[in-house]
């Protein structure tokens, strides 16, 4: 190694499946970094309980530890790695990281949404920089184009498909008209899906991303509650085909967007237009599309997990913190008194989950007699829902209730939870719950 290049120490805490992703790229692509970044990535330490199990990775001797405190307190260690995931020792580890001046970088979107305010405090006390670019997206550099990229822009928009589980598991039962529960054991099988998924189906994992996003976009910390969150367990795959006979496909999707009640941020299943780009992103794949006032519509699009992907966008992090320490500089991560959606400053203005205005899908399982569907639209015309079209299927002769699909014209979530509320207690109108999805018009 010549003289006048710098080495900054590393140290990764986790080893598990991204954690070997990343310890693997910095031995083998070494060099490449090196004549790229003109500073030499030292791996000085990889942490985990289990050092025992075969990652598939020779590490070399006198690096393994089950002392991860230890590890992130080395003097030579300049770059802190967290991987371990949660809320708990690893928020620990992550601020004694950052107390000590220590650059953080970090996969874990589920610890800043809930804790980004005081993960950035401390960053800024201790005159550190946090990372974060794998937290959103995998591979997808979506946080740096927001952080600089995108920097000129108001961002007057984000959709994104964020969890690769669900759209896997959508784009099946689309494909091969599966039920959701047959395609979740093959995700479970495959790997692609957790054997406790919730996280996953019941959205709360786009949800710490889409809190995330949002906080990047609009420069001040977006609380995970501000999100308002649905999942997709127990889609129906009628609902999947009937979307399709439409010309729609359902995904899960997260929205965040700034408009005149304020920003919204939502993740719930969505009927996507066949002719949107969003709507051809399938399987395992993530997509993001950014409005800003200045550059327009982008799009970014890529593998959203796994080990090769995310161990991809982490290097890339330690990269720019070996760049920064090297440069004696700082990235900021959040800009300071940035103006909150586009306005002149103060707090950010968020929109009430009532006020959120779109279309609806709604599949309603009616009476088979004349003058139901009279009463049900009454009930949503007194509540300011119109009607834009009408789908009844034949059903058999002998059926009580028939499938009606209707779509709504815009209108606010509040107004049609109390109307499908009135319609679902009045008697034998409707049998059981209606099924209610957004449709998303876009720009």
């Amino acid at each position: 190694m010549s003289k006048d290049i710098k080495e900054i120490g590393v140290a990764v805490l986790g080893f598990g499946t991204v954690g070997a992703g990343v310890v693997e790229t910095l031995l083998e692509n070494g060099d490449l970094l090196e004549r790229r970044l003109g500073v030499r990535l030292a791996l000085r330490a990889v942490a985990d309980l289990d050092i025992t199990t075969d990652r598939g990775v020779v590490v070399p001797e006198g690096l393994l530890t089950t002392d991860g405190a230890a590890a992130l307190a080395r003097p030579d260690v300049d770059v802190v790695v967290e991987l371990i995931g949660g809320t708990g020792i690893a928020k620990k580890f992550i601020l004694q990281a950052l107390a000590a001046g220590k650059t953080v970088v970090t996969a874990n979107k589920k610890l800043l949404a809930e804790h980004g305010a005081e993960l950035l405090a401390a960053a800024d006390a201790g005159g550190a920089d946090l990372l974060f670019e794998a937290s959103v997206g995998g591979g997808i550099p979506i946080i740096k184009a927001l952080r600089e990229g995108l920097c000129a822009n108001r961002i007057e928009s984000i959709y994104g498909i964020l969890n690769g589980t669900c759209n896997y598991i959508l784009t099946r039962m689309e494909e091969e008209k599966l039920p959701f529960d047959t395609v979740l054991k093959a995700a479970q099988a495959a790997g692609y899906a957790e054997a406790e998924p919730s996280l996953d189906i019941d959205g709360h994992d786009t949800a710490h991303k889409a809190a995330v996003l949002a906080t990047l976009a609009y420069g001040q910390i977006v609380p995970l509650g501000k999100v308002r969150t649905a999942g997709i367990r127990g889609m129906d795959a009628a609902d999947i085909a009937y979307a399709a006979e439409m010309g729609y496909r359902i995904k899960l999707l997260a929205i965040v967007r700034r408009g005149p009640d304020g920003v919204e941020a939502s993740v719930q299943p969505t009927l996507v237009a066949h002719s949107h780009q969003l709507a051809a992103v399938s399987g395992v794949f993530n997509a993001v599309q950014v409005r800003g006032d200045v550059v327009g519509t982008t799009l970014y699009y890529g593998r959203g997990a796994g080990r090769a992907a995310t161990a991809s966008a982490v290097v890339a992090d330690i990269a720019d913190a070996a760049l920064a320490l090297r440069a004696g500089v700082r990235h900021r991560p959040l800009p300071a008194g940035a103006a909150a959606a586009g306005d002149a400053g103060g707090a950010l203005r968020f929109c009430p989950p009532e006020a959120i205005r779109s279309r609806y899908y709604l599949r309603f399982a009616m009476l088979d007699r004349p003058g139901t569907l009279a009463r049900v639209a009454t009930v949503l015309g007194n509540h300011g829902i119109g009607i834009d079209s009408v789908i009844q299927h034949e059903a058999a002769p002998d059926a009580e209730y028939v499938p009606v699909i209707l779509v709504t014209s815009a209108a606010r979530a509040g107004e049609l939870d109390a109307a499908l509320a009135e319609i679902a207690a009045a008697d034998g109108a409707v049998q059981g719950d209606a099924v209610a999805y957004r449709i998303e018009d876009f720009e």
